[in-house]
């Protein structure tokens, strides 16, 4: 079974064509981020625009790496939601057409189902069930993952996401846009004991998570330098204590949902899962807890059209999928 998957759901514009749920023949990804550098942060309109400009190019793309052409394809699978609205209907509306056109049954996949089987797409990945803890810029959740396409939700944040805390502190800092990978540059040089940055427990049973109030400690930190006239920030102290605290956080919510569903399988995936810190500090307290350890390639944590594919596959043999085409898109998580 041959499946397209398209993915627009925020600033990167990804197609990728999937044989048979396991050989990725295509994975093309056309990112906007020099565009949205320029701003400091991701602009919906501008992204919407994009995606406009590239869907067509990188479908074709895709197509022509994977060796097929629209008449080989026997699904399409399209990232629904959540997301950017504008950025959502670009791609759920070139799925429509192309089904319509090319009359290619299509099955419309929520963007978490992806990051919850992207580890699938590495030939490493766990049983089921799994506890996955999914972090991007736009979401912070941990699910208890017990199929392809059963999972259930155990904890999310209450106000910022991991990825746009950092997004926002790198912001503030003055660092390039995606504040991720810059911050995780500069955390390597500096001691992430230097600033005691608070921690966001919440009540003792929860396994919700809010970075918010940690933002707002890094802020405060800054400002209160500057009114002492300290002299020169310690940027990569800031960083790097900073970082520590999404990580235990992280860490020790992921481990503690495995410890009350007795699984003994988690997941690391989103975007803020290419972290190094991160990875190796799931990797080092899943080994001391007794639990296994799995994460994407870096290149799949990150929004890709591979585990949309994936996830679609998983739908369609289930006799998912036809051409239903009122089928709308949805801002909000769905699961």
């Amino acid at each position: 079974m041959l499946i397209l998957g398209i993915e627009s759901s925020c600033d990167e514009t990804a197609a990728a064509v999937l044989a048979d749920g396991e050989r990725l023949l295509a994975d093309v990804v056309h990112t906007q981020v020099a565009t949205h550098a320029k701003y400091g942060g991701g602009v919906p309109e501008l992204a919407s625009r994009m995606h406009l400009e590239a869907i067509q190019p990188v479908v074709e793309e895709a197509l022509r790496l994977a060796g097929i052409t629209l008449a080989d394809l026997d699904g399409i699978a399209v990232t629904q939601g959540p997301g950017l609205i504008g950025s959502l209907l670009v791609g759920l509306s070139f799925a429509k057409a192309v089904s319509y056109a090319a009359h290619i049954p299509y099955v419309g996949v929520d963007h978490m189902n992806g990051h919850l089987l992207s580890v699938f797409l590495d030939r490493h990945h766990p049983a089921f069930p799994y506890i996955a803890v999914v972090a991007s810029g736009g979401h912070s959740s941990i699910f208890r993952v017990d199929s392809a396409k059963s999972y259930r939700l155990l904890g999310r944040t209450r106000d910022d996401a991991a990825g746009e805390a950092f997004d926002k502190v790198g912001k503030l800092l003055g660092l390039e846009y995606p504040g991720g990978p810059v911050i995780g540059r500069l955390a390597a040089t500096g001691n992430g004991d230097a600033i005691s940055f608070p921690r966001a427990w919440l009540e003792q049973d929860s396994l919700d998570f809010s970075f918010s109030g940690l933002k707002t400690a890094v802020v405060n930190f800054v400002h209160q330098h500057a009114v002492n006239g300290q002299g020169v920030l310690p940027v990569a102290d800031i960083c790097a204590s900073f970082q520590e605290a999404v990580v235990d956080v992280l860490v020790e919510k992921g481990i503690r949902a495995a410890k009350r569903e007795k699984i003994g399988e988690i997941v690391l995936a989103g975007g803020v899962a290419a972290n190094l810190r991160l990875r190796e500090e799931m990797v080092r307290r899943g080994k001391e807890q007794g639990l296994n350890v799995y994460m994407p390639q870096p290149r799949y944590c990150t929004d890709n059209g591979a585990m949309i594919a994936l996830a679609g596959y998983h739908r369609f043999l289930d006799g998912e999928g036809g051409y239903d085409y009122e089928m709308d898109v949805y801002s909000r998580v769905a699961i």
